[in-house]
């Protein structure tokens, strides 16, 4: 027989007065007083032990944040995006909802069924990064493949900064040649300046270095070493070395399953352009303390390669040497007239432009043809003498960091 029993039983059925009952099995007169309520109200069953749990927390996340929570789980793991405890914390801050920790989060997803036990799965405090310090020290490029609705295999070329994650450049090809690779960088240079280095495997549209010696070098890797950028290559068979930008085309893979078959390569590049929104300016990204990418690329200043001083900005563009062998252009407000040569008629150069310094590099050697210091009270410009040989960099250097 429980004590709450006997209690109630001493002082109804024994005579005991409720205060004495108190005294007696030590407890306050209070209780008793509740006791013999609840025998009133209940019978015996009211005298069983109650739950002391209170009905309400202060601490409990609320209801309108736990909807919020797994609303967000669903709607970024439909659009194939990152839906972790973490990532839906930045969500919720970037809304202005305060945000419990990831511990709770990931208890209310886990509570809801969304959450799928991965128990072998490699911790994250195993990993080690190596990250370059500024935005512009390296640049990771790679490609991968994808199918279109219809089963044709694209290649989608990436270009991405190694400090920041930020995509710099994404682009679907049937294939990705030599020449695409070239116009890329070069497109992606002249909107976000120069790198002070490249990483990339040994594919032969960026390196020839595994081929036995035959043909030189390639476009790519012409350009890189006339720009005085170093350019690093990972050892074969250890894709670690470009470990960011693999990582990355599992996240575009992922995102792209969640979007509708594209049934042509420009059906697929619009589809690439809106991914690129949504990966640099509203993705917030683990590494980066859940800042976005295109955050992480504005918080710090760019490096430069060594054919440019710090903080200075290049311009590069491309043209063709007209028949006169001139090429046109805009500085200071006014159309100039560079001289490079009859003898380069015809070629397509590559142009980079600091101020009032302009160097012209022939598109497929990496040959300086002229260097020039452009004289405001002039239209047309003639060329230094003795313009120097093509530049080199640190070609096909191996990255010191496993």
């Amino acid at each position: 027989m429980s004590k709450n029993k006997v209690i109630v039983l001493a002082v109804l059925e024994g005579g005991m007065s409720k205060s004495e009952a108190a005294r007696r099995y030590g407890v306050s007169r209070q209780w008793v007083h509740e006791l013999l309520r609840r025998h009133a109200q209940a019978g015996n069953s009211g005298l069983a032990p109650r739950s002391r749990r209170p009905r309400t927390s202060p601490h409990a996340t609320p209801a309108p944040t736990r909807d919020r929570i797994l609303a967000l789980r669903a709607g970024l793991t439909q659009k194939g995006l990152d839906a972790g405890a973490d990532t839906i914390a930045a969500h919720l801050q970037r809304e202005g909802i305060p945000a419990p920790a990831a511990t709770t989060i990931h208890r209310i997803l886990r509570a809801a069924g969304t959450v799928v036990p991965e128990p072998h799965k490699r911790p994250r405090s195993s990993l080690h990064r190596f990250e370059a310090h500024q935005p512009n020290e390296t640049w990771q490029s790679d490609f991968t493949h994808w199918a279109l609705a219809d089963g044709t295999d694209t290649e989608i070329l990436n270009f991405l900064d190694d400090h920041s994650r930020y995509l710099l450049h994404i682009r679907a090809h049937r294939r990705v040649t030599g020449p695409d690779v070239v116009e890329a960088f070069l497109d992606t240079a002249s909107a976000h300046g120069l790198p002070a280095s490249t990483l990339t495997d040994n594919g032969m549209v960026y390196t020839t270095r595994l081929s036995g010696g035959r043909g030189g070098r390639n476009g790519f890797e012409t350009l890189i070493a006339s720009l005085g950028i170093t350019q690093k290559n990972g050892h074969p068979g250890h894709p670690q070395t470009q470990g960011k930008i693999e990582r990355f085309h599992q996240t575009l893979k992922k995102w792209l399953h969640g979007q509708p078959p594209a049934h042509t390569v420009e059906d697929l590049n619009e589809q690439l352009d809106k991914f690129r929104q949504i990966y640099n300016h509203e993705r917030p990204h683990r590494a980066l303390n859940r800042r976005t990418p295109a955050e992480g690329y504005t918080a710090t200043p760019k490096a430069a390669p060594s054919i440019a001083s710090q903080g200075e900005h290049w311009r590069v563009r491309t043209d063709r040497v007209d028949a006169d062998g001139k090429v046109t252009l805009r500085h200071a407000g006014r159309l100039r007239h560079l001289g490079i040569g009859r003898a380069h008629k015809h070629k397509r150069i590559i142009v980079l432009v600091r101020e009032a310094d302009v160097t012209a590099v022939e598109h497929g050697t990496g040959e300086i043809l002229a260097e020039f210091t452009i004289d405001p009270t002039r239209g047309y410009q003639p060329k230094k003498q003795n313009t120097p040989g093509p530049k080199t960099g640190g070609v096909n250097d191996v990255p010191t960091h496993p």
